[in-house]
């Protein structure tokens, strides 16, 4: 007779988690997949042309910005339109899933009546939204 393991039920906040992260992690891959076939493709204009990107690769960060005209900071949400710059949307939602997860947790806590819990939530999104803004380090 073989010994069947144990099954463990997954809270329901891990469970909102996993499931918002899956969401988030898919739409993320998703859009960058999509924006790197309509950038090789030639779907859409781009910020810097696929052709000169061999000519550019060695060159040292600042010229690279001053030869492309590309944005630093969050200067690139203008520039969604061009196809280059769908890929950085797909790394900010891969790298934001993480603020949607949080916030998919804060009402659990409340109804649950963890208070602190919703609030560490929100407090965490707090730091999260604050360092990408790019105020501490004076990029704003």
């Amino acid at each position: 007779m073989a010994v069947k393991a144990p099954v463990i039920a997954q809270p329901p906040e891990q469970r909102r988690y996993a499931a918002v992260l899956d969401w988030s992690s898919r739409i993320g891959l998703a859009v960058l997949v999509l924006g790197f076939a309509a950038y090789a493709g030639g779907l859409l204009p781009a910020q810097v042309p696929v052709e000169r990107l061999p000519e550019l690769w060695s060159l040292p960060v600042g010229r690279f910005l001053a030869e492309t005209g590309s944005p630093t900071g969050w200067g690139w949400v203008p520039l969604l339109p061009r196809a280059d710059m769908l890929g950085l949307l797909g790394i900010a939602i891969l790298a934001g899933g993480s603020v949607a997860c949080l916030l998919a947790l804060v009402p659990l806590y409340v109804a649950r009546g963890d208070r602190a819990f919703a609030w560490i939530c929100l407090a965490e999104v707090a730091v999260i939204v604050l360092a990408a803004s790019g105020w501490l380090a004076g990029g704003h």
